[in-house]
């Protein structure tokens, strides 16, 4: 598994891309590669986790979608997760 964390700003193109962003995830997350998404309390940022194998896949996920490119959007991390309990 991986953890995708954004921080973002308070630019107006990130509040346009959200949903289309949003409905991205809902569908990846009913096919079982999102497995969780949210921002943060504080709208500071966002956690992702995807249930890949491996860092190019996540690395298509990044590129497959337009948000990440969108101003007030930065990816400021990407890890491997090695859950024990799911």
């Amino acid at each position: 598994m991986w953890i995708v964390e954004l921080a973002f700003t308070p630019a107006p193109e990130r509040l346009a891309a959200r949903p289309a962003h949003r409905d991205r995830l809902t569908a990846l997350h009913r096919d079982g590669v999102v497995r969780l998404a949210g921002p943060l309390a504080d709208d500071s940022g966002a956690v992702i986790l995807l249930d890949v194998p491996n860092r190019t896949e996540v690395d298509e996920f990044l590129a497959a979608d337009p948000y990440f490119q969108t101003p007030g959007v930065e990816v400021r991390a990407v890890r491997a997760w090695a859950p024990f309990l799911h």
